[in-house]
């Protein structure tokens, strides 16, 4: 999968903006705080329709203007594809082809995506609700199936917590909207089992290469909730019946207490915690691992390889974990890069590339 070109309009600092990529390796260079970010924010909202640095969605918009877009053609192995998203004061549009669709879901997943950015260190000793984050974009980015589930859950999850904070909350209402939940959990907690059991055959091979064979990392799913079967039906007659066990302590808490929306996942080495207990050196490599591992199966799950970008996360890794994160992705992903200085790059990867000089929301290739 190839992004080869993008343009912008009124995203962030760029007013207008058309670029055209190289199929391998593509570096923004230039000073903190001049626009190297936003151009990979810009290739992540055109892929997932949201920004991963702001759930406000107004913030993308370019000061004093009411609308901004990011359009983009992607090559696959079976077609060219135009993609088209903008937004407003009103909200999104979406356009696959040409065609506007009327949901979202509809449009992710045309162009897949994985990020690496310091941040996502944190991964690893960062919250659950990082780690749920996490396993929404990228399990949603390879199932419609669950980013639709997760995308009704969530609504319906909303309203009962609504009805739960009412001073007398009709239970009838909330025990309608506990089928609903019960349904739509099942189909995500399966489709999260499903992801962690797969990602961690990946990343358990690449973190045992970046070790030399001295350590082997498990990934666990880590439910907030436990259940016996693995058929979706019979999982949501099971939580329908911890929903129903749960309803006066709910409704005395007022707050919905069971649920994937509690969800967490677990990392261990050598079967010691390594979110509690391991060094940075093993966090990082656990995090570096993860990430490859998303491409890999993202491959497996798609038929190609995503775009890769690596936001200012170079000089982050040390030497061995930088040289494999690129021997993993050379002449195999198209990646992008950020980074203050090309010193950062390792220059095994150098010779076939584009670089793009980035200044006060200027840029030139």
């Amino acid at each position: 999968m190839i992004l080869t070109d993008i343009s912008i309009g009124n995203f962030r600092n760029y007013d207008s903006l058309e670029l055209e990529f190289h199929p391998k390796l593509n570096i923004f260079i230039g000073a903190n705080a001049q626009g190297k970010t936003n151009l990979l924010e810009s290739i992540y909202f055109l892929a997932l329709a949201k920004s991963h640095r702001t759930s406000k969605d107004k913030e993308l918009i370019r000061f004093n203007e009411e609308e901004a877009f990011v359009n983009g053609h992607i090559n696959t192995t079976y077609s060219t594809l135009p993609l088209s998203i903008s937004i407003n004061k009103k909200g999104k549009r979406a356009k696959v082809n040409h065609l506007e669709v009327s949901k979202l879901s509809q449009y992710i997943g045309h162009l897949n995506t994985v990020l690496f950015a310091p941040e996502d260190l944190n991964i690893v000793k960062g919250s659950p609700q990082i780690r749920r984050k996490f396993i929404n974009i990228e399990c949603g980015q390879i199932s419609k199936v669950y980013l639709s589930a997760l995308s009704s859950y969530q609504k319906v999850l909303a309203t009962k917590n609504q009805y739960l904070k009412q001073r007398s909350p009709d239970k009838m209402m909330i025990e309608v909207l506990n089928v609903q939940l019960s349904e739509y959990a099942s189909i995500v907690i399966l489709k999260r089992a499903e992801f962690i059991e797969k990602i961690e055959k990946f990343a358990a091979e690449i973190h045992h290469d970046i070790s030399n064979g001295s350590e082997n990392l498990k990934i666990k799913y880590a439910p907030n909730i436990k259940y016996e079967s693995s058929i979706q039906e019979e999982l949501q007659k099971e939580l329908e019946l911890l929903f129903e066990e749960n309803l006066a302590k709910e409704m005395e808490r007022m707050q919905t207490l069971i649920g994937p929306h509690r969800d967490d996942i677990t990392f261990s080495i050598n079967d010691f915690d390594v979110q509690t207990y391991g060094s940075q050196g093993q966090q990082r490599t656990t995090a570096l691992s993860v990430k490859l591992a998303e491409l890999e199966l993202i491959r497996q799950e798609v038929g190609e390889y995503p775009v890769l970008l690596l936001d200012d996360v170079l000089s982050e890794l040390d030497e061995n974990r930088q040289a494999h994160l690129l021997t993993s992705i050379r002449d195999r992903v198209q990646t992008f890069v950020t980074t203050t200085s090309i010193s950062d790059i390792n220059h095994a990867i150098m010779n076939d590339m584009k670089t793009f000089a980035v200044e006060q929301g200027q840029v030139k290739a």
